[in-house]
């Protein structure tokens, strides 16, 4: 099981939002790469970063802020936002990204996410970001008619890594992650499945060791890790002692 610390990258900057609202980012760090630095001392071995702006232009937008947090760090990086072409796939993987997520491409261009996933083996991963249950695009500026599960579906045989499922009304809120969701969603699919949006405290790391928990990937933590609420140090150690 493990647990992924966030790096969200907006203007070149460190930030979290609230419920996916650009105009609601609270900058943690200004410099990314230290940031991702302090993880890597605290004992974290993955890190999953996203392309804020990318997400929003379709493109990569952040390009230098994840090249020195590639430069600093020998963490486990996977990386979002606006991945929707194959070449944009190249190049991140040829630059040390080790996983990468498509999201809206995903929805808009599935054969894209299984060609990727035939070229570049566990290698991909699926974002799919929930709102009441309807998958939303774009950096979640706009929502699709379709449900998380009909999109996993789609992929159950691509080869995917991961699917990684965020209920966006959760997400930066610190209201716990929606695990009924999440695990359903797991154990409806063969893909493992990372949960996303609202990690809250030590209480969502215990819920990550449960039994019912035992097809999840891991987790990701944003603002609860950078505002004090859980203790990476502690949050580590209970899943390394669930584990033996």
């Amino acid at each position: 099981m493990i647990l992924f610390p966030a790096i969200d990258l907006k203007d070149g900057l460190a930030v979290r939002l609230e419920q996916g609202d650009m105009a609601r980012a609270t900058v943690f760090n200004r410099d990314p790469a230290a940031q991702a630095h302090a993880f890597e001392t605290q004992g974290f071995k993955h890190l999953h970063v996203v392309d804020l702006d990318g997400a929003f232009a379709g493109k990569p937008m952040n390009v230098s802020a994840v090249e020195r947090i590639l430069e600093t760090v020998g963490l486990c990086v996977q990386l979002g936002g606006g991945i929707r072409d194959m070449t944009t796939i190249d190049g991140w993987l040829s630059k040390g990204v080790n996983r990468v997520i498509i999201g809206t491409a995903a929805v808009r261009d599935p054969e894209l996410v299984k060609s990727a996933a035939k070229k570049y083996p566990r290698r991909i991963a699926v974002g799919l970001d929930a709102k009441d249950g309807k998958v939303a695009v774009e950096g979640w500026a706009s929502t699709s008619e379709l449900s998380v599960l009909d999109i996993a579906r789609r992929f159950e045989d691509a080869g995917v890594a991961a699917i990684i499922y965020t209920d966006v009304a959760r997400d930066g809120m610190l209201k716990g992650i929606n695990w009924d969701a999440t695990i359903a969603l797991a154990d409806a699919i063969s893909i493992p499945v990372i949960a996303s949006g609202g990690l809250a405290s030590i209480d969502d790391v215990r819920i990550m060791t449960e039994p019912r928990a035992h097809k999840l990937e891991g987790a990701i933590t944003g603002r609860a890790l950078y505002d004090g609420r859980l203790d990476g140090a502690a949050a580590l150690a209970m899943l390394r002692a669930a584990r033996r």
